[in-house]
Protein backbone atom coordinates (compact mmCIF):
# COMPACT_ATOMS: atom_id res chain seq x y z
CA UNK A 1 0.00 0.00 0.00
CA UNK A 2 1.48 3.70 -1.01
CA UNK A 3 2.29 6.13 1.62
CA UNK A 4 1.39 9.40 0.06
CA UNK A 5 1.76 12.65 2.52
CA UNK A 6 -0.02 15.48 2.09
CA UNK A 7 0.99 18.40 0.59
CA UNK A 8 -0.04 20.55 3.40
CA UNK A 9 -1.88 24.02 1.51
CA UNK A 10 -0.89 27.24 2.85
CA UNK A 11 -2.41 27.89 6.39
CA UNK A 12 -4.51 31.29 5.15
CA UNK A 13 -5.58 30.26 2.28
CA UNK A 14 -9.27 30.49 1.41
CA UNK A 15 -11.46 27.85 0.84
CA UNK A 16 -11.94 27.20 -3.07
CA UNK A 17 -15.52 27.38 -3.83
CA UNK A 18 -16.90 24.57 -5.82
CA UNK A 19 -20.18 22.68 -6.55
CA UNK A 20 -20.02 18.73 -6.83
CA UNK A 21 -22.81 15.67 -7.03
CA UNK A 22 -23.58 14.58 -3.38
CA UNK A 23 -24.00 10.88 -4.18
CA UNK A 24 -26.49 10.00 -1.40
CA UNK A 25 -29.20 12.94 -1.94
CA UNK A 26 -28.06 12.61 -5.76
CA UNK A 27 -28.28 16.70 -5.60
CA UNK A 28 -25.40 19.37 -6.33
CA UNK A 29 -24.19 21.39 -3.60
CA UNK A 30 -21.73 23.94 -2.89
CA UNK A 31 -19.61 24.97 -0.51
CA UNK A 32 -21.69 27.78 0.71
CA UNK A 33 -24.71 25.87 1.14
CA UNK A 34 -22.80 23.50 3.37
CA UNK A 35 -20.10 25.77 5.23
CA UNK A 36 -20.74 25.52 8.66
CA UNK A 37 -21.32 28.69 10.96
CA UNK A 38 -18.25 27.73 12.86
CA UNK A 39 -16.04 26.21 10.44
CA UNK A 40 -15.83 23.55 7.55
CA UNK A 41 -13.94 20.44 7.61
CA UNK A 42 -13.25 19.50 3.78
CA UNK A 43 -12.00 16.03 3.43
CA UNK A 44 -10.68 13.99 0.15
CA UNK A 45 -11.20 10.24 1.00
CA UNK A 46 -12.26 7.28 -1.28
CA UNK A 47 -13.96 3.85 -0.63
CA UNK A 48 -11.13 1.56 -1.37
CA UNK A 49 -8.16 2.78 0.13
CA UNK A 50 -7.33 0.93 3.40
CA UNK A 51 -5.95 4.08 4.89
CA UNK A 52 -9.67 5.72 4.57
CA UNK A 53 -11.32 2.01 5.87
CA UNK A 54 -9.17 2.40 9.17
CA UNK A 55 -10.09 5.98 9.90
CA UNK A 56 -13.99 5.40 8.46
CA UNK A 57 -15.01 4.93 12.12
CA UNK A 58 -13.82 8.01 13.85
CA UNK A 59 -15.11 9.95 10.56
CA UNK A 60 -18.24 9.46 11.23
CA UNK A 61 -17.92 9.94 14.79
CA UNK A 62 -15.95 13.45 14.36
CA UNK A 63 -19.04 14.16 12.07
CA UNK A 64 -22.15 13.84 14.02
CA UNK A 65 -20.20 14.93 17.26
CA UNK A 66 -18.85 18.75 15.81
CA UNK A 67 -21.45 19.04 13.39
CA UNK A 68 -24.03 19.54 16.83
CA UNK A 69 -21.63 22.20 17.29
CA UNK A 70 -21.37 24.00 14.15
CA UNK A 71 -18.84 22.84 11.83
CA UNK A 72 -19.60 21.93 8.56
CA UNK A 73 -18.13 18.54 7.45
CA UNK A 74 -18.40 17.38 3.53
CA UNK A 75 -16.20 14.18 2.03
CA UNK A 76 -14.98 14.21 -1.72
CA UNK A 77 -14.03 11.35 -3.28
CA UNK A 78 -11.76 12.35 -6.70
CA UNK A 79 -10.58 9.44 -7.69
CA UNK A 80 -10.72 8.38 -11.35
CA UNK A 81 -13.55 5.62 -11.47
CA UNK A 82 -12.52 3.71 -14.84
CA UNK A 83 -9.47 2.74 -13.52
CA UNK A 84 -10.93 2.18 -10.24
CA UNK A 85 -14.48 0.96 -9.94
CA UNK A 86 -15.15 0.57 -6.59
CA UNK A 87 -14.74 4.31 -6.27
CA UNK A 88 -18.16 4.96 -8.09
CA UNK A 89 -20.47 7.07 -6.99
CA UNK A 90 -22.98 4.47 -6.29
CA UNK A 91 -20.73 2.24 -4.10
CA UNK A 92 -19.67 6.20 -2.97
CA UNK A 93 -23.65 6.02 -1.84
CA UNK A 94 -23.74 2.91 -0.49
CA UNK A 95 -19.95 3.20 1.63
CA UNK A 96 -21.94 6.26 3.28
CA UNK A 97 -24.95 4.30 4.08
CA UNK A 98 -23.18 2.03 5.74
CA UNK A 99 -20.99 4.37 7.47
CA UNK A 100 -23.81 6.55 9.18
CA UNK A 101 -21.94 9.09 7.66
CA UNK A 102 -23.79 12.30 8.64
CA UNK A 103 -22.50 14.46 5.84
CA UNK A 104 -22.67 14.53 2.65
CA UNK A 105 -20.15 12.34 0.35
CA UNK A 106 -19.68 14.28 -2.83
CA UNK A 107 -18.02 13.13 -6.46
CA UNK A 108 -15.54 15.47 -8.01
CA UNK A 109 -15.38 13.59 -11.79
CA UNK A 110 -13.59 15.94 -12.99
CA UNK A 111 -10.77 16.13 -10.30
CA UNK A 112 -11.01 19.90 -10.41
CA UNK A 113 -11.46 20.61 -6.72
CA UNK A 114 -9.33 17.99 -5.57
CA UNK A 115 -6.44 20.44 -7.65
CA UNK A 116 -7.87 22.96 -6.03
CA UNK A 117 -7.41 22.13 -2.92
CA UNK A 118 -4.02 20.84 -3.78
CA UNK A 119 -5.15 17.08 -2.49
CA UNK A 120 -2.73 14.19 -2.38
CA UNK A 121 -4.07 11.54 -1.09
CA UNK A 122 -6.88 9.70 0.87
CA UNK A 123 -7.79 10.45 3.87
CA UNK A 124 -6.91 14.28 3.44
CA UNK A 125 -8.65 16.55 5.72
CA UNK A 126 -8.85 20.35 5.92
CA UNK A 127 -9.69 22.65 8.78
CA UNK A 128 -11.14 26.30 7.51
CA UNK A 129 -12.52 28.63 10.19
CA UNK A 130 -16.09 30.42 9.80
CA UNK A 131 -14.78 32.64 7.25
CA UNK A 132 -13.32 29.92 5.24
CA UNK A 133 -9.87 30.57 5.72
CA UNK A 134 -7.55 27.37 6.55
CA UNK A 135 -6.24 26.74 10.03
CA UNK A 136 -5.23 23.18 9.63
CA UNK A 137 -4.57 20.45 7.37
CA UNK A 138 -2.79 17.43 7.73
CA UNK A 139 -3.50 14.13 9.63
CA UNK A 140 -6.90 12.78 11.62
CA UNK A 141 -4.08 11.21 14.43
CA UNK A 142 -1.20 9.38 14.32
CA UNK A 143 -3.07 6.02 13.49
CA UNK A 144 -2.43 3.90 10.70
CA UNK A 145 -3.07 0.48 9.29
CA UNK A 146 -1.26 -1.75 11.28
CA UNK A 147 1.02 0.42 13.87
CA UNK A 148 -1.02 -0.59 17.17
CA UNK A 149 -2.16 3.06 17.57
CA UNK A 150 -5.95 3.84 18.79
CA UNK A 151 -7.99 6.26 16.64
CA UNK A 152 -8.95 8.82 18.25
CA UNK A 153 -8.89 11.51 15.77
CA UNK A 154 -6.75 13.94 18.07
CA UNK A 155 -4.99 16.54 15.27
CA UNK A 156 -8.25 17.29 13.94
CA UNK A 157 -10.42 17.31 16.84
CA UNK A 158 -7.63 19.33 18.98
CA UNK A 159 -7.57 22.29 15.99
CA UNK A 160 -11.80 22.20 15.86
CA UNK A 161 -11.92 22.75 19.51
CA UNK A 162 -9.60 25.61 19.19
CA UNK A 163 -11.79 27.10 16.80
CA UNK A 164 -14.73 26.72 18.81
CA UNK A 165 -13.06 28.00 22.06
CA UNK A 166 -11.58 31.13 19.86
CA UNK A 167 -8.05 29.95 20.51
CA UNK A 168 -5.45 29.70 17.75
CA UNK A 169 -4.94 26.22 16.14
CA UNK A 170 -1.15 24.98 16.73
CA UNK A 171 0.59 25.67 13.45
CA UNK A 172 2.77 22.83 14.14
CA UNK A 173 0.95 20.07 11.70
CA UNK A 174 1.85 16.87 10.58
CA UNK A 175 0.80 15.54 7.08
CA UNK A 176 -1.92 13.16 6.47
CA UNK A 177 -0.52 9.92 5.32
CA UNK A 178 -2.45 7.97 2.70
CA UNK A 179 -3.11 6.29 -0.73
CA UNK A 180 -2.78 8.61 -3.31
CA UNK A 181 -5.21 10.04 -5.42
CA UNK A 182 -5.64 8.37 -8.14
CA UNK A 183 -5.69 10.64 -10.95
CA UNK A 184 -7.06 10.52 -14.66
Amino acid sequence: MARTPSNMLALGTKAPEFELLDTVSNETLSLEKLKGKNGTVVMFICNHCPFVIHVNPELSKLGKEYQAKGIGFVAISSNDVVNYPQDAPDLMKEKAKAMEYSFPYLYDETQEVAKAYDAACTPDFYLFEANLELVYRGQLDDSRPGNGLPLTGSDLRNAMDAVLNGNAVDSNQKPSIGCNIKWK
